[in-house]
């Protein structure tokens, strides 16, 4: 993404996944680096049916000054998706020459689970068909290689951070004081492997 934040004009971030993905984490620490940097930060939280696996979406706008936190329908400048129907799902909200980060994975919901749907099988493809500027990572199996699959949220972060051209702020000192002391050290690793996931396209 070549379009460098300085505070400016107001940027809209899109985040969506499922329940139980860590969606809301990953919006607060983001917004607190924001924040912490100058930024006016206004984030609101839309959970569906999370505790059953349904969709979990967070809207976070940063600027000089930001008035509402709602993202309207074409009006993202970025779009990251915890899992990859998801981004298909929610891609009516990025604006033209918005930028993707989808992470590669898939949580089948009942429908699937039960024979009642299917899985789609070309959802990345469709997505490089839809939006010029999609970056797709395997988060889930980075976390997972570092010694925990739920670091996948933070592994997205770090590619979001890259991209948006964030890399200023202090984003250890975020994550140590909103991150539980015994799982810093491994979301430390997580996001500096979602910066390089980033770098390696």
């Amino acid at each position: 993404m070549t379009d460098k934040t300085n505070g400016s004009g107001t940027k809209g971030i899109l985040l969506v996944g499922v329940g139980g993905q860590g969606t809301i984490l990953a919006s607060k620490v983001l917004s607190e680096g924001l924040m912490r940097a100058g930024y006016d930060v206004k984030m609101s939280e839309i959970h569906g049916m999370s505790q059953r696996g349904g969709s979990v979406t967070t809207h976070v706008r940063f600027g000089k000054k930001v008035y509402s936190p709602i993202i309207d329908e074409g009006d993202a400048d970025i779009l990251v998706s915890f899992e990859k129907v998801e981004a298909v799902r929610w891609l009516s909200y990025l604006k033209p020459g918005g930028f993707v980060v989808v992470n590669d994975y898939e949580i089948h919901p009942l429908s699937v689970l039960t024979g009642a749907a299917a899985y789609p099988a070309d959802v990345l493809a469709q997505l490089g068909r839809e939006v010029p500027n999609v970056l797709a990572l395997n988060a889930g199996g980075i976390a997972e290689a570092l010694g925990n699959v739920k670091a996948q949220n933070i592994v997205l972060l770090g590619a979001l951070v890259r991209a948006m051209q964030l890399e200023h702020i202090d984003w250890a000192s975020v994550m140590k004081d909103l991150i539980p002391p015994k799982m810093y050290d491994l979301n430390v690793r997580a996001f500096e492997a979602g910066l390089n996931q980033y770098t390696n396209q």
